[in-house]
Protein backbone atom coordinates (compact mmCIF):
# COMPACT_ATOMS: atom_id res chain seq x y z
CA UNK A 1 0.00 0.00 0.00
CA UNK A 2 1.05 3.83 -0.47
CA UNK A 3 1.28 5.71 2.42
CA UNK A 4 0.02 8.57 1.24
CA UNK A 5 1.12 11.90 2.98
CA UNK A 6 -1.28 14.52 3.19
CA UNK A 7 1.54 17.25 3.65
CA UNK A 8 -0.84 20.72 4.70
CA UNK A 9 -2.16 18.08 8.09
CA UNK A 10 1.51 17.93 8.92
CA UNK A 11 2.77 21.22 8.68
CA UNK A 12 3.54 21.97 11.78
CA UNK A 13 6.36 18.90 11.98
CA UNK A 14 8.18 20.39 9.40
CA UNK A 15 8.83 23.71 11.23
CA UNK A 16 11.84 24.12 13.23
CA UNK A 17 15.42 26.05 13.86
CA UNK A 18 18.54 24.68 12.01
CA UNK A 19 21.18 26.40 14.49
CA UNK A 20 23.70 24.51 15.75
CA UNK A 21 24.00 24.35 19.24
CA UNK A 22 26.79 23.05 21.32
CA UNK A 23 24.75 21.10 23.63
CA UNK A 24 24.48 17.49 23.77
CA UNK A 25 20.80 15.49 23.87
CA UNK A 26 19.51 11.84 23.65
CA UNK A 27 18.53 10.85 20.33
CA UNK A 28 16.14 7.99 19.47
CA UNK A 29 16.68 6.06 16.69
CA UNK A 30 14.47 3.37 14.91
CA UNK A 31 15.26 0.30 13.64
CA UNK A 32 14.05 -3.25 12.78
CA UNK A 33 17.51 -5.27 13.65
CA UNK A 34 16.66 -7.62 16.17
CA UNK A 35 18.41 -10.73 15.76
CA UNK A 36 21.54 -12.01 17.63
CA UNK A 37 24.23 -10.73 15.08
CA UNK A 38 21.99 -6.97 14.11
CA UNK A 39 21.98 -6.64 18.14
CA UNK A 40 25.63 -6.94 18.28
CA UNK A 41 26.10 -4.65 14.75
CA UNK A 42 23.88 -2.08 16.23
CA UNK A 43 25.72 -1.67 19.62
CA UNK A 44 28.64 -0.67 17.58
CA UNK A 45 26.97 2.70 16.10
CA UNK A 46 25.55 2.97 19.72
CA UNK A 47 28.97 2.95 20.74
CA UNK A 48 30.59 5.20 18.65
CA UNK A 49 27.71 7.34 18.57
CA UNK A 50 27.78 8.05 22.63
CA UNK A 51 31.71 8.96 22.47
CA UNK A 52 30.48 11.84 21.36
CA UNK A 53 28.53 12.84 24.59
CA UNK A 54 25.44 12.65 22.86
CA UNK A 55 23.14 9.38 23.80
CA UNK A 56 21.81 6.78 21.09
CA UNK A 57 17.86 6.09 22.58
CA UNK A 58 17.46 2.60 20.85
CA UNK A 59 14.29 2.09 19.01
CA UNK A 60 14.14 -1.41 17.75
CA UNK A 61 11.11 -2.31 16.46
CA UNK A 62 10.43 -6.10 16.29
CA UNK A 63 9.97 -7.81 12.97
CA UNK A 64 10.90 -7.15 9.40
CA UNK A 65 10.65 -3.57 7.05
CA UNK A 66 7.35 -4.55 6.61
CA UNK A 67 6.63 -3.89 10.40
CA UNK A 68 8.45 -1.31 11.29
CA UNK A 69 8.45 0.87 7.95
CA UNK A 70 4.43 1.37 8.66
CA UNK A 71 4.46 2.17 12.48
CA UNK A 72 8.18 5.10 11.56
CA UNK A 73 5.79 6.44 8.66
CA UNK A 74 2.74 6.55 10.77
CA UNK A 75 4.58 8.66 13.71
CA UNK A 76 6.70 10.60 11.18
CA UNK A 77 3.69 11.32 9.49
CA UNK A 78 1.73 11.59 12.81
CA UNK A 79 3.74 14.60 14.21
CA UNK A 80 5.68 12.52 16.67
CA UNK A 81 9.29 12.01 14.92
CA UNK A 82 12.14 10.07 16.07
CA UNK A 83 15.45 11.51 15.83
CA UNK A 84 16.48 9.22 12.90
CA UNK A 85 15.55 5.85 11.49
CA UNK A 86 16.39 3.41 9.28
CA UNK A 87 15.50 2.67 5.87
CA UNK A 88 16.74 0.01 3.24
CA UNK A 89 18.28 2.19 0.42
CA UNK A 90 15.80 2.85 -2.77
CA UNK A 91 12.31 4.38 -2.47
CA UNK A 92 10.89 3.78 0.75
CA UNK A 93 11.32 7.51 1.94
CA UNK A 94 10.45 8.84 -1.29
CA UNK A 95 7.22 10.20 -0.51
CA UNK A 96 8.10 11.77 3.37
CA UNK A 97 10.50 13.17 1.57
CA UNK A 98 8.31 14.76 -0.44
CA UNK A 99 6.52 15.86 1.97
CA UNK A 100 9.01 18.13 3.72
CA UNK A 101 9.24 16.14 6.74
CA UNK A 102 12.91 14.68 6.21
CA UNK A 103 15.91 16.88 6.29
CA UNK A 104 18.11 17.96 3.81
CA UNK A 105 21.96 16.96 4.47
CA UNK A 106 22.83 18.51 1.36
CA UNK A 107 25.13 20.61 2.97
CA UNK A 108 26.72 18.30 5.44
CA UNK A 109 27.45 16.10 2.15
CA UNK A 110 29.46 18.85 0.54
CA UNK A 111 31.28 19.60 3.55
CA UNK A 112 32.21 16.13 4.24
CA UNK A 113 33.05 15.08 0.75
CA UNK A 114 30.62 11.99 0.91
CA UNK A 115 30.48 11.90 -3.49
CA UNK A 116 34.03 11.23 -2.84
CA UNK A 117 33.72 8.31 -0.15
CA UNK A 118 30.77 7.04 -0.62
CA UNK A 119 31.01 3.69 -3.09
CA UNK A 120 29.23 2.86 -5.59
CA UNK A 121 27.77 6.03 -6.73
CA UNK A 122 24.72 4.50 -6.73
CA UNK A 123 24.23 4.34 -3.09
CA UNK A 124 24.76 8.27 -2.82
CA UNK A 125 21.84 8.34 -5.59
CA UNK A 126 19.22 6.82 -3.97
CA UNK A 127 19.58 8.90 -1.07
CA UNK A 128 19.05 11.74 -3.26
CA UNK A 129 15.75 13.33 -5.05
CA UNK A 130 15.83 16.71 -6.45
CA UNK A 131 19.68 17.32 -6.46
CA UNK A 132 19.56 16.96 -2.53
CA UNK A 133 20.56 14.19 -0.67
CA UNK A 134 18.01 13.13 2.55
CA UNK A 135 20.21 10.34 4.20
CA UNK A 136 23.67 8.39 5.27
CA UNK A 137 24.12 4.97 3.44
CA UNK A 138 25.53 2.85 6.44
CA UNK A 139 26.29 -0.39 4.51
CA UNK A 140 26.04 -2.22 1.47
CA UNK A 141 23.77 -5.58 2.15
CA UNK A 142 23.34 -8.00 -0.57
CA UNK A 143 20.56 -10.56 -1.19
CA UNK A 144 22.38 -12.85 -3.82
CA UNK A 145 23.57 -15.75 -1.61
CA UNK A 146 22.87 -19.12 -0.84
CA UNK A 147 24.51 -20.15 2.47
CA UNK A 148 25.04 -24.09 2.91
CA UNK A 149 25.50 -26.30 6.17
CA UNK A 150 28.45 -28.52 5.56
CA UNK A 151 27.74 -30.91 8.30
CA UNK A 152 24.43 -31.78 6.57
CA UNK A 153 25.66 -32.25 2.92
CA UNK A 154 28.35 -34.98 4.77
CA UNK A 155 25.47 -36.69 6.93
CA UNK A 156 23.70 -37.29 3.45
CA UNK A 157 26.82 -38.32 1.88
CA UNK A 158 27.34 -35.67 -0.86
CA UNK A 159 29.62 -33.01 -1.46
CA UNK A 160 29.29 -29.77 -0.70
CA UNK A 161 27.05 -27.79 -3.94
CA UNK A 162 28.95 -25.23 -5.99
CA UNK A 163 26.31 -24.12 -7.43
CA UNK A 164 22.47 -23.86 -7.82
CA UNK A 165 22.03 -26.98 -9.73
CA UNK A 166 24.19 -29.12 -7.47
CA UNK A 167 21.98 -27.75 -5.00
CA UNK A 168 18.93 -29.24 -6.49
CA UNK A 169 20.28 -32.67 -7.38
CA UNK A 170 21.42 -32.97 -3.82
CA UNK A 171 17.81 -32.26 -2.30
CA UNK A 172 16.63 -36.07 -2.61
CA UNK A 173 19.45 -37.16 -0.38
CA UNK A 174 19.30 -34.39 1.84
CA UNK A 175 15.46 -35.42 2.53
CA UNK A 176 16.37 -38.93 2.98
CA UNK A 177 18.06 -38.35 6.02
CA UNK A 178 15.20 -35.83 7.79
CA UNK A 179 17.56 -32.63 6.43
CA UNK A 180 14.95 -29.86 5.21
CA UNK A 181 16.45 -29.12 1.42
CA UNK A 182 15.96 -25.36 1.33
CA UNK A 183 15.56 -23.15 4.77
CA UNK A 184 12.70 -20.54 4.03
CA UNK A 185 10.50 -18.12 6.56
CA UNK A 186 7.23 -17.40 6.07
CA UNK A 187 7.27 -14.21 6.01
CA UNK A 188 6.00 -12.37 2.09
CA UNK A 189 9.62 -10.26 1.86
CA UNK A 190 11.52 -13.70 2.38
CA UNK A 191 10.05 -15.62 -0.45
CA UNK A 192 9.93 -12.44 -2.79
CA UNK A 193 13.65 -12.09 -2.21
CA UNK A 194 14.67 -15.09 -3.18
CA UNK A 195 12.55 -15.57 -6.14
CA UNK A 196 14.71 -11.84 -7.05
CA UNK A 197 17.66 -13.58 -5.98
CA UNK A 198 16.82 -16.49 -8.56
CA UNK A 199 15.72 -13.80 -11.36
CA UNK A 200 19.50 -12.02 -10.85
CA UNK A 201 21.56 -15.28 -10.61
CA UNK A 202 20.07 -17.80 -12.90
CA UNK A 203 18.71 -15.01 -15.58
CA UNK A 204 21.60 -12.96 -15.09
CA UNK A 205 22.16 -9.06 -15.35
CA UNK A 206 20.07 -8.57 -18.52
CA UNK A 207 16.79 -10.15 -17.73
CA UNK A 208 17.27 -8.39 -14.43
CA UNK A 209 17.05 -5.28 -15.28
CA UNK A 210 14.69 -6.04 -18.36
CA UNK A 211 12.02 -7.01 -16.07
CA UNK A 212 12.48 -4.61 -12.86
CA UNK A 213 14.44 -1.56 -14.25
CA UNK A 214 12.63 -1.89 -17.57
CA UNK A 215 9.43 -2.70 -16.83
CA UNK A 216 9.44 -4.87 -19.87
CA UNK A 217 5.86 -7.26 -19.31
CA UNK A 218 7.05 -8.79 -22.69
CA UNK A 219 10.12 -10.16 -21.43
CA UNK A 220 8.14 -11.12 -17.95
CA UNK A 221 6.02 -12.98 -19.62
CA UNK A 222 8.41 -14.39 -22.13
CA UNK A 223 10.38 -18.16 -21.95
CA UNK A 224 13.65 -16.38 -20.11
CA UNK A 225 11.32 -15.96 -17.30
CA UNK A 226 9.59 -19.33 -17.47
CA UNK A 227 13.22 -20.43 -16.72
CA UNK A 228 13.33 -18.60 -13.97
CA UNK A 229 9.89 -19.79 -12.34
CA UNK A 230 10.88 -23.58 -12.85
CA UNK A 231 13.78 -22.75 -10.71
CA UNK A 232 11.23 -21.44 -8.14
CA UNK A 233 8.93 -24.28 -8.07
CA UNK A 234 11.99 -26.61 -7.23
CA UNK A 235 12.59 -23.94 -4.28
CA UNK A 236 9.59 -23.97 -3.14
CA UNK A 237 9.55 -27.90 -3.01
CA UNK A 238 12.93 -27.88 -1.44
CA UNK A 239 11.44 -25.71 1.09
CA UNK A 240 7.94 -27.26 1.58
CA UNK A 241 9.17 -28.46 5.17
CA UNK A 242 10.46 -25.30 6.43
CA UNK A 243 7.99 -24.36 9.30
CA UNK A 244 9.64 -20.72 10.57
CA UNK A 245 8.44 -17.19 10.28
CA UNK A 246 11.45 -15.81 10.74
CA UNK A 247 14.47 -15.42 8.78
CA UNK A 248 16.47 -15.68 11.65
CA UNK A 249 14.87 -19.15 12.61
CA UNK A 250 15.34 -19.87 8.37
CA UNK A 251 19.17 -19.29 9.08
CA UNK A 252 19.30 -20.94 12.20
CA UNK A 253 18.41 -24.16 10.43
CA UNK A 254 21.15 -24.01 8.60
CA UNK A 255 23.35 -23.33 11.64
CA UNK A 256 22.12 -25.97 13.23
CA UNK A 257 22.37 -28.38 10.43
CA UNK A 258 18.52 -29.01 10.44
CA UNK A 259 18.28 -27.74 6.51
CA UNK A 260 20.71 -27.73 3.67
CA UNK A 261 20.80 -24.35 2.84
CA UNK A 262 19.40 -21.06 2.84
CA UNK A 263 18.58 -18.22 -0.03
CA UNK A 264 19.39 -15.29 2.37
CA UNK A 265 21.05 -11.42 2.18
CA UNK A 266 24.46 -11.54 3.73
CA UNK A 267 23.14 -10.64 6.95
CA UNK A 268 22.64 -13.66 7.31
CA UNK A 269 26.87 -13.79 8.38
CA UNK A 270 25.59 -12.30 11.69
CA UNK A 271 23.94 -14.89 12.38
CA UNK A 272 26.88 -17.65 11.94
CA UNK A 273 29.23 -15.36 13.61
CA UNK A 274 27.03 -15.29 16.96
CA UNK A 275 26.92 -18.85 17.09
CA UNK A 276 30.37 -19.35 16.72
CA UNK A 277 30.98 -20.90 13.32
CA UNK A 278 33.40 -20.31 10.90
CA UNK A 279 33.26 -19.56 7.32
CA UNK A 280 34.44 -22.04 4.88
CA UNK A 281 34.74 -24.62 7.65
CA UNK A 282 31.37 -24.98 9.22
CA UNK A 283 29.31 -23.33 6.36
CA UNK A 284 29.99 -22.47 2.97
CA UNK A 285 28.34 -19.10 1.04
CA UNK A 286 27.73 -19.19 -2.62
CA UNK A 287 27.10 -15.34 -4.45
CA UNK A 288 24.99 -15.51 -7.16
CA UNK A 289 24.05 -19.24 -6.47
CA UNK A 290 27.65 -20.19 -7.66
CA UNK A 291 26.18 -19.11 -11.08
CA UNK A 292 26.76 -15.51 -11.67
CA UNK A 293 28.59 -13.63 -9.07
CA UNK A 294 27.09 -10.58 -8.79
CA UNK A 295 25.58 -8.69 -5.83
CA UNK A 296 23.55 -5.56 -5.71
CA UNK A 297 23.77 -2.65 -3.65
CA UNK A 298 20.87 -2.53 -1.86
CA UNK A 299 21.47 -2.03 1.89
CA UNK A 300 20.62 0.87 4.56
CA UNK A 301 20.46 3.77 4.92
CA UNK A 302 19.58 6.48 8.12
CA UNK A 303 17.21 9.18 7.41
CA UNK A 304 16.45 11.88 9.57
CA UNK A 305 13.10 13.33 10.35
CA UNK A 306 12.82 17.36 10.93
CA UNK A 307 12.68 18.24 14.39
CA UNK A 308 11.56 21.32 16.15
CA UNK A 309 13.82 21.42 19.15
CA UNK A 310 17.47 22.43 17.95
CA UNK A 311 19.62 20.57 20.08
CA UNK A 312 17.73 17.01 18.37
CA UNK A 313 18.68 18.51 15.04
CA UNK A 314 22.76 19.27 15.87
CA UNK A 315 22.69 16.17 17.37
CA UNK A 316 21.49 14.85 13.98
CA UNK A 317 24.45 16.26 12.14
CA UNK A 318 26.56 14.00 14.62
CA UNK A 319 24.62 10.80 14.25
CA UNK A 320 24.84 11.47 10.06
CA UNK A 321 29.24 12.22 11.03
CA UNK A 322 29.42 9.28 13.38
CA UNK A 323 27.68 7.04 10.90
CA UNK A 324 30.36 7.52 8.17
CA UNK A 325 33.61 7.62 10.33
CA UNK A 326 35.83 4.95 9.23
CA UNK A 327 36.27 3.04 12.53
CA UNK A 328 32.48 3.02 12.73
CA UNK A 329 32.22 1.50 9.73
CA UNK A 330 34.72 -1.21 9.67
CA UNK A 331 33.23 -2.00 13.47
CA UNK A 332 29.76 -1.85 12.15
CA UNK A 333 29.87 -3.99 9.10
CA UNK A 334 31.73 -6.66 10.40
CA UNK A 335 29.31 -7.55 13.04
CA UNK A 336 26.40 -7.00 10.55
CA UNK A 337 28.06 -9.21 7.70
CA UNK A 338 27.58 -6.48 5.34
CA UNK A 339 30.42 -4.30 3.21
CA UNK A 340 31.24 -0.89 4.35
CA UNK A 341 29.70 2.04 1.86
CA UNK A 342 33.72 3.63 2.31
CA UNK A 343 36.02 2.50 -0.28
CA UNK A 344 38.66 3.28 1.68
CA UNK A 345 38.47 1.63 5.10
CA UNK A 346 40.82 -1.41 5.69
CA UNK A 347 38.73 -5.05 6.42
CA UNK A 348 41.69 -7.11 6.74
CA UNK A 349 39.63 -8.76 9.73
CA UNK A 350 36.75 -10.10 6.78
CA UNK A 351 35.99 -13.60 6.72
CA UNK A 352 35.73 -16.02 3.72
CA UNK A 353 32.31 -14.74 3.05
CA UNK A 354 32.90 -11.24 3.52
CA UNK A 355 36.14 -11.07 1.14
CA UNK A 356 34.10 -13.04 -1.63
CA UNK A 357 31.82 -9.47 -1.78
CA UNK A 358 34.40 -7.29 -1.53
CA UNK A 359 35.89 -8.93 -4.25
CA UNK A 360 33.13 -8.57 -6.50
CA UNK A 361 32.29 -4.89 -5.52
CA UNK A 362 35.97 -4.23 -6.73
CA UNK A 363 35.50 -5.87 -9.75
CA UNK A 364 32.60 -3.61 -10.58
CA UNK A 365 30.22 -6.90 -10.54
CA UNK A 366 26.80 -4.94 -8.91
CA UNK A 367 23.39 -4.06 -9.67
CA UNK A 368 20.90 -2.10 -8.06
CA UNK A 369 18.25 -4.08 -6.08
CA UNK A 370 14.51 -3.99 -6.10
CA UNK A 371 13.91 -1.36 -3.06
CA UNK A 372 15.59 1.17 -5.99
CA UNK A 373 13.59 0.08 -9.42
CA UNK A 374 10.26 -0.55 -7.93
CA UNK A 375 7.84 1.71 -5.76
CA UNK A 376 6.47 0.24 -2.35
CA UNK A 377 3.56 -0.65 -4.24
CA UNK A 378 4.83 -2.72 -6.56
CA UNK A 379 7.04 -4.01 -4.42
CA UNK A 380 3.99 -5.45 -2.29
CA UNK A 381 2.00 -6.59 -5.58
CA UNK A 382 5.35 -8.57 -6.04
CA UNK A 383 5.79 -10.01 -2.56
CA UNK A 384 2.02 -10.61 -1.99
CA UNK A 385 2.09 -13.01 -5.08
CA UNK A 386 5.85 -14.73 -4.34
CA UNK A 387 3.59 -15.52 -0.88
CA UNK A 388 1.36 -17.18 -2.47
CA UNK A 389 3.29 -18.71 -4.63
CA UNK A 390 5.52 -20.24 -2.39
CA UNK A 391 2.79 -21.51 0.26
CA UNK A 392 0.59 -22.71 -2.61
CA UNK A 393 1.42 -25.77 -4.20
CA UNK A 394 -1.88 -25.41 -6.34
CA UNK A 395 -0.68 -22.10 -7.80
CA UNK A 396 1.16 -23.52 -11.21
CA UNK A 397 4.38 -22.04 -12.44
CA UNK A 398 2.55 -20.52 -15.32
CA UNK A 399 -0.77 -18.73 -13.72
CA UNK A 400 1.75 -17.09 -11.32
CA UNK A 401 4.35 -15.94 -14.13
CA UNK A 402 1.01 -14.47 -15.94
CA UNK A 403 0.10 -12.69 -13.03
CA UNK A 404 3.73 -11.45 -12.37
CA UNK A 405 3.46 -10.18 -16.02
CA UNK A 406 0.83 -8.40 -14.73
CA UNK A 407 2.23 -6.66 -12.14
CA UNK A 408 5.52 -5.36 -14.62
CA UNK A 409 2.93 -4.30 -16.65
CA UNK A 410 1.26 -1.78 -14.30
CA UNK A 411 4.90 -0.94 -12.15
CA UNK A 412 6.11 1.90 -11.65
Amino acid sequence: MRYRILVAAFAAATTCGYAGVASATDLEVTHWWTSGGEAAAVKELAKAFDATGNKWVDGAIAGSGGTARPIMISRITGGDPMGATQFNHGRQAEELVQAGLMRDFTDLAAKEKWTEIVRPKSLLDSCTIDGKIYCVPVNIHSWQWLWLSNKAFETAGVPVPKNWDEFVAAAPKLEEKGIIPLALGGQAWQSSGAFDVMLAALGGKDLFLKVYQDKDAEVAAGPEMAKIFKAADDARKMAKNSNVQDWNQATNLVITDKAGGQIMGDWAQGEFQIAGKVAGKDYTCLPGLGVTEMIATGGDAFYFPVQKDAAKTAAQEVLATTLLDPKTQVAFNLKKGSLPVRGDVDLNAANDCMKKGLDILAKGNVIPWTDQLLSQDSQKQKEDLMSEFFSNPNLSVEDAQKRFAEIIASAD
